[in-house]
């Protein structure tokens, strides 16, 4: 059996109608009803989700009426929530797993099917092998009326995960702290949830594009620039002081400092990663994916901490916390978390933790970067995504490793990293990253420098020489 269903960084996403259709829907549920199935010492249940996007619930409601159908009791949210509130349930229910039915950031047209391990995360790499050999063996194969079941019962979102987040920072200070916040939901399960959680603060909050729209309003759901404009706007214009962004599932998260400039990923892990050292006294090791900050292993040598590097994926890092007491860990997508939360990141509550740090330092977010840069140098960002074949980004990486020139971009080359793509560690502090995507047709390529001139000169030269391998050009 040559299945469409693969499972990429985070779950399996695809076209809605194309081969994200409920038939495959009812595969991956049966196949992640088998695994679960061996799962010991858990609860016989199962936690399901789902997002805003077009027909989520009615996905989400065919996944369940499997699980219902194998025997499983389901719990199935009333409404679309945020993918940690369904990591914390399947952890704090004690069950064998949950699944939630979700694209991400992905573009409107897409969906996807998320499953939440025992453990409180994202299933990991070994899990998701074992789910997509259930599907390529054809799974149990059941008819169409075997799913069918009388009216599930659903279930409303409860207090425990907001009570677990608050009590993970310092909540007086925040609730006296008289922030002046605008929160972007970007139309997705962020929703209104940091608005009502901070309404009986001295905080004033005001969210935008928090209202549920399939469409996303037009955009991708990725809190980053340029989405991110209408945020910064909003900053500016009311003179707040921060900017919180969600991604479509909550998972992820994006800031804006107080000029409406935005505080990209690698920024924010390293101030949160300084937040929690001194601050808030916790200890643990590091952890960072392919294409985070030189920033990190400078930090985490200075206060003598451990460092992991792991591929590109959230999942890699959570992971990794289930044998180690990770103090903090990120990708340079927005995913960032710890140990003493869940193996698993959580926009609401690192939007949350970003808050507990502003109200500790009584700094502004352009102060805080300011100071570090102070401490431990300068270094500035940007990422492109290209839309090229799968094969032209694959020769773009393959290059690299197998007969890298000498120097690039005036710089010359020192090594080339193959945990994840191709890493180019050039002079002088800087580094390019290429990896194509194995499941669509997009090469990223990341780039960190202490200038802008020096990253917009290397991304410059890096956008070239991808348009020497495609003849669809770069977008």
């Amino acid at each position: 059996m040559n299945s469409p269903i693969k499972f990429g960084t985070d779950g399996w996403r695809a076209i809605i109608a194309d081969t994200f259709t409920f038939d495959n829907v009812r595969i991956a549920a049966q196949a992640t009803a088998d695994y679960f199935k061996t799962v010991e010492g858990c609860e016989r249940g199962v936690f399901v989700g789902y997002d805003v996007r077009f027909q989520s619930k009615a996905f989400a409601r065919a996944a369940a009426e499997v699980f219902a159908a194998n025997d499983f009791q389901v719990f199935m949210m009333d409404r679309p929530y945020p993918t940690p509130y369904v990591s914390f349930e399947v952890r704090r229910r004690k069950l064998v797993g949950g699944i939630m039915i979700t694209a991400s950031h992905n573009p409107s047209n897409f969906n996807g099917f998320k499953v939440k391990a025992h453990f409180g995360g994202s299933a990991t790499p070994a899990i998701t092998a074992k789910i997509e050999a259930l599907i390529q063996d054809g799974g149990k194969t059941r008819t169409p009326e075997f799913f069918l079941r009388p009216e599930l019962a659903t279930v409303a979102p409860e207090k425990y995960y907001f009570e677990h987040i608050k009590s993970l920072v310092d909540w007086d200070r925040i609730a006296k702290s008289k922030l002046k916040i605008v929160v972007d939901s970007m139309h997705g399960c962020g929703g209104f949830i940091l608005e009502e959680l901070l309404r009986d603060t001295s905080c004033t909050v005001e969210t935008i594009r928090g209202n549920p729209d399939p469409l996303f309003g037009g955009i991708n759901p990725e809190p980053m620039m340029p989405q991110l404009e209408p945020l910064a706007a909003e900053v500016r214009k009311t003179s707040s002081h921060v900017g919180l962004a969600t991604d479509g599932d909550a998972d992820r998260l994006g800031i804006v400092d107080e000029t409406g400039e935005y505080v990209n990923t690698l920024q924010t892990l390293s101030l949160l990663l300084l937040h929690v050292y001194r601050n808030k006294g916790w200890r643990g090791a590091v952890a960072r994916t392919y294409s985070q900050s030189l920033l990190i292993p400078r930090i985490a040598a200075k206060f003598d901490l451990q460092l992991y590097e792991r591929p590109i994926g959230f999942k890699n890092i959570g992971e990794l916390m289930l044998e180690n007491e990770i103090l903090i860990g990120g990708e340079e997508s927005g995913g960032i978390g710890l140990s003493r939360h869940l193996p698993e990141r959580d926009g609401i509550f690192i939007n949350l933790l970003f808050l507990d740090l502003l109200a500790a330092s009584g700094k502004t977010p352009a102060e805080l970067i300011r100071d570090m840069w102070k401490e431990f140098g300068e270094f500035h960002f940007d990422r492109r995504d290209l839309h090229v074949p799968i094969a032209a980004g694959n020769a773009v990486v393959a290059r690299w490793k197998n007969d890298p020139p000498a120097s690039f971009a005036g710089r010359r080359v020192q090594e080339v990293g193959k945990l994840d793509g191709s890493k180019v560690f050039l002079e002088n502090d800087s580094w390019i990253l290429f990896r194509q995507s194995g499941t669509e047709p997009l090469l990223r390529v990341y780039c960190e420098a202490p200038s802008r001139p020096a990253v917009a000169e290397i991304m410059g030269a890096g956008l070239k020489f991808v348009e020497q391998f495609t003849s669809a050009g770069v977008h």
